[in-house]
């Protein structure tokens, strides 16, 4: 049980290294790095309001900016200081926003670990009053022959 959840908690950690430092420079993949502020939730790319106020006029300036020249970083440096960390599709992987990424990995060990303990806790508990009523004191002789004869009369 113990090299479950190591390797879960090493598979969270982990996870954080494969990420792309820099995005590839093409429109649709800076696009994609980029919330559309309209109010859709949708990213840049994938607004489909035909005349939107904020993808329309971004998709013509990373067209443009990708022609003279500017990497994909330059770009979306650009929109995140003039728009801040909110026009980001995805929370950056510094600071306070590490939670965004690791706060969901360790919140599902935390509750199977207090799952796995609440059960262990209920089970553990029935198998202690078992153990407890099978040592129960044995029936008196009187009692077992009172029982012996109910039964007799049962069968008869």
């Amino acid at each position: 049980m113990r090299r479950l959840l190591l390797a879960i908690a090493c598979t969270g950690l982990l996870a954080g290294c494969f990420t792309a430092s820099s995005v590839p420079n093409t429109q649709k993949a800076i696009e994609d790095r980029l919330t559309c502020q309209c109010g859709c939730g949708l990213t840049v790319h994938s607004c489909n309001h035909l005349q939107c106020g904020f993808a329309v006029p971004t998709r013509a300036d990373i067209a443009k900016s990708l022609a003279a020249g500017q990497t994909a970083d330059e770009i979306i440096a650009r929109y995140v200081a003039k728009y801040g960390e909110k026009v980001l599709s995805s929370p950056t992987t510094r600071g306070f926003n590490l939670v965004a990424w690791y706060g969901p990995y360790v919140a599902v060990l935390i509750g199977t670990i207090g799952i796995l303990l609440l059960l262990r806790r209920w089970i553990g508990g029935k198998l202690h009053a078992d153990a407890t009523a099978s040592t129960a004191t044995a029936l008196s002789d009187e009692d077992r022959k009172k029982l012996e004869r109910e039964l007799e009369e049962l069968d008869k």
